[in-house]
């Protein structure tokens, strides 16, 4: 085999990857039996898979941050890749509109809510303290602009507008707020306003805010394109977004800044390189260039050391499976859901994945019916575990075929 030339080898379900087997002389084969040449080489291929694989980089310990809690995890495998005090409870501050938004957003989708529709502004929320968009008392503004004011420039006067419009009360929206809290499994969060003000009853941690993020980014593409505006100028007032990422990162495309003076500088920030999309979250740190560079860096490890892969997509048949009683005799098998793995750069040739199936299904069998597992491994390390459905129904067969196949179960 020349040097440099590529092999094919067995990858999950009889797929195929390409080796690149080199830079060493041509290989010259020996007279003999041609079966035991091939084990001989078969042998030394895998003596040099072993060989080679002491000698992969390992992956450099993650960035040490000055911050309360922060996280850093892939959106689509949700491998986290670094952490400190994730589940911690922490103190949001307008990371908060992050949920806000996610509400008005559903709210859209439902047709509850239009873009154009006219929001009145009232005393409360014209008077609220921080960041505001500057509307008026009495003011009839767009949901739109609202939401641009909300996103773009954290106005506080504009959280509290869109929460009295769709809900009647700032505490009523933040009931809403919990609901969808709970739905998204954000189990260390609860909400007492839509601005993110201090309150003893506000709170979430690293890991629940990353969660609703996920939610907007996946269930409101459309939306989700706001974060990633640079300025907005309402009442003649123009404000720059305040997350700094935005200029200095062309990946960057959100998400969401936040301060108060207990809840210190924070940021969620998400990136996109290459197809892969990470999401940081850095809560409690000492400034607004802190968060910035400790985002970033945590962003930059993410891509550096680490890949992610779409192994198979949902739906697609896997393999199939024998069922007794059946008529037909198989049915094919596969994910619910597209599988995604996220494994250090360059390893991606030292996976391996295996089916755990019961051999012995009976029929009836519905569609959708989970009948095993399928399991992603790296050096013995689970990376993944993702449920097998049929993709078929398998009814019962005639009289002859449960016959037959009693016997045969019977004599196994």
């Amino acid at each position: 085999m020349a040097a440099g030339a590529k092999l094919k080898v067995h990858g999950f379900f009889g797929g195929s990857i390409a080796l690149t087997i080199g830079p060493w002389p041509p290989l010259s084969l020996p007279a003999g039996n041609p079966n035991d040449i091939m084990r001989k080489i078969s042998a030394l291929l895998l003596f040099l898979l072993a060989w080679t694989s002491l000698f992969a980089a390992p992956v450099p310990a993650p960035p040490t941050l000055n911050a309360s809690g922060y996280l850093l995890i892939d959106m689509d495998s949700g491998r986290v890749l670094a952490e400190k005090n994730a589940d911690q409870r922490l103190e949001p501050a307008s990371l908060t509109k992050i949920m806000t938004a996610h509400v008005v957003f559903s709210e859209l989708r439902a047709d509850h809510l239009k873009e154009d529709e006219l929001v009145r502004v009232s005393k409360k929320a014209w008077q609220m303290p921080g960041s505001r968009m500057f509307i008026e008392v009495g003011d009839q503004v767009p949901v739109s602009a609202l939401l641009n004011g909300l996103i773009i420039q954290s106005g506080n006067d504009a959280s509290v507008a869109l929460a009295e419009h769709i809900a009647g009360t700032e505490a009523t929206f933040a009931d809403m707020m919990n609901q969808h809290a709970r739905e998204l499994g954000m189990t260390n969060t609860h909400f007492a306003n839509a601005t993110g003000l201090p309150d003893p009853a506000h709170y979430t941690t690293p890991r629940d805010i990353a969660k609703v993020t996920e939610a907007t980014i996946r269930d409101y593409p459309h939306y989700y394109q706001l974060y990633a505006h640079k300025e907005f100028t309402y009442n003649d007032i123009r404000q720059p977004n305040r997350n700094l990422l935005l200029w200095r990162d062309a990946s960057v495309d959100g998400v969401k800044t936040g301060h108060t003076e207990s809840a210190g500088y924070c940021l969620v920030a998400s990136a996109k390189r290459n197809g892969q999309r990470l999401i940081s979250v850095v809560m409690g740190t000492p400034s607004e260039k802190a968060r910035a560079a400790d985002s970033q860096a945590l962003l930059n490890y993410g891509f550096r050391f680490y890949e992610t892969h779409r192994l198979y997509g949902g739906g697609q048949a896997l393999t199939k499976v024998r069922v007794w009683k059946s008529a037909p005799e198989q049915v094919e098998a596969g994910l619910t859901r597209d599988l995604y793995v996220t494994i250090p750069r360059n390893e991606y040739d030292r996976l391996k994945a295996r089916t755990e199936i019961d051999p012995k299904l009976e029929a009836p069998i519905n569609k959708g019916d989970r009948i095993g597992k399928l399991v992603v491994e790296l050096d013995g390390e689970v990376l993944a575990e993702a449920p097998i459905v049929t993709l078929q129904a398998a009814p019962d067969g005639g009289i002859w075929r449960r016959a037959v196949d009693s016997v045969k179960l019977w004599l196994e």
